[in-house]
């Protein structure tokens, strides 16, 4: 039987990726978007041209309201969830620390962690052995900037990602005995559309050399560590967020 996974951010960059491979590897798909309904149908079409079911579903993660929705949807289409890919997130143009206001940083954490937050909680109601489920795994998307600070660029996105990595590790405690893994990834400088909207689209190509092996990374990449994460090749593995950063960091 295929499993079935949810990828909140679905429709573009490492979601988009982890998608199309989820269903290389006996998965069935549930894609989340928010905006983009048409690149959100193309990814379900290579879903389904993999062999697997797939699904669009809408849903802004900030929003307490969608994310149920969002959830409930799953439970109508497919009637399970095996694996939840906590990956929706936004990042702003650069700015220093000082500059960042109020409505950025409360739109930031309503996302990136009070969203991912919530979104964990659907997901354990569904998977959790103490709440009747059959176990499952969920990959929290961290970021390596939660380890780097975010200085001159995004501090806020970087505080965000730091308290996802906590999440991980205190979910992971917590669950283990409900049949549930808790794991993230860590991704470093990765060639996605998401630099776009910090005002510099090359920015992976400004700092590649800064990284050990001197280029960016491809989403594939981290979709890779993310399906393996979510595989019986990860069984005794809880609590940790893998970098997939190059040696970014080191």
């Amino acid at each position: 039987m295929r499993k079935v996974i949810l990828i909140t951010g679905g429709s573009r960059g490492i979601g988009a990726a982890t998608a199309r491979l989820a269903a290389q590897r006996s998965y069935d798909v549930a894609v989340n978007y928010t905006r983009d309904a048409a690149a959100a149908e193309s990814v379900v079409a290579d879903v389904r041209h993999s062999g697997g079911r797939a699904v669009a579903i809408k849903a802004d993660v900030s929003d307490p309201v969608q994310i149920k929705a969002m959830f409930e949807n799953v439970d109508r289409e497919f009637g399970r969830l095996d694996a939840f890919f906590n990956n929706a997130g936004v990042l702003w143009p650069h700015s220093r620390f000082v500059d960042i206001g109020q409505e950025q940083l409360a739109r930031t954490l309503a996302l990136n962690l009070t969203g991912a937050f919530l979104s964990n909680q659907e997901a354990v109601r569904r998977m959790s052995t103490r709440h009747g489920g059959k176990g499952g795994v969920i990959v929290n998307m961290s970021s390596m900037a939660s380890r780097l600070g975010g200085a001159f660029e995004c501090v806020d996105y970087a505080v965000s990602k730091g308290a996802v990595d906590t999440m991980t590790v205190g979910l992971a405690k917590e669950l283990a005995g409900e049949g549930i893994r808790v794991n993230g990834v860590r991704p470093g400088l990765i060639h996605t559309d998401i630099h776009k909207l910090t005002g510099e689209a090359d920015r992976v190509g400004r700092l590649s050399s800064s990284t050990p092996m001197q280029r960016g990374g491809r989403p594939e990449e981290v979709a890779e560590a993310v399906l393996w994460l979510c595989s019986d090749s990860a069984s005794y593995i809880t609590g940790i967020t893998i970098d997939v950063a190059g040696g970014r960091g080191l």
